[in-house]
């Protein structure tokens, strides 16, 4: 199962737009780019180069347990962020505890994580 509809960023220009201003934030596994959208809901939007694996497969199996993360984490995140989580090349050997892990710390660093 995905995000909520509300909460998944689809089009690519809301990614271009984070992307280009957004404040960044890296870990081992993934990056964070957020951007405030003090009106809306927050969405969160995964991107994941084929640099991290070529196989398809691969790529899905990562998307989904960082989705799963997201799933978790998402009633402690606070509203109003435009979220892009960008898979970096070490997340192929991680499991989803990592990626839970990981995406809390860069969300409390990144100072938008409510209940720390």
């Amino acid at each position: 199962m995905g995000l909520p509809k509300e909460h998944r960023l689809k089009h690519w220009r809301d990614f271009k737009t984070i992307y280009s201003q957004g404040k960044r934030f890296r870990g081992d596994a993934l990056a964070i780019i957020l951007l405030p959208q003090p009106a809306a809901p927050t969405k969160i939007g995964i991107s994941i180069s084929r640099k991290v694996s070529k196989k398809a497969v691969v790529r899905n199996l990562i998307k989904r347990r960082i989705r799963h993360a997201c799933r978790t984490l998402l009633p402690q995140i606070q509203p109003g962020w435009h979220i892009v989580i960008a898979v970096r090349y070490n997340a192929r050997e991680c499991e989803y505890e990592h990626f839970l892990q990981e995406l809390k710390r860069l969300l409390i660093q990144a100072e938008v994580f409510h209940g720390h």
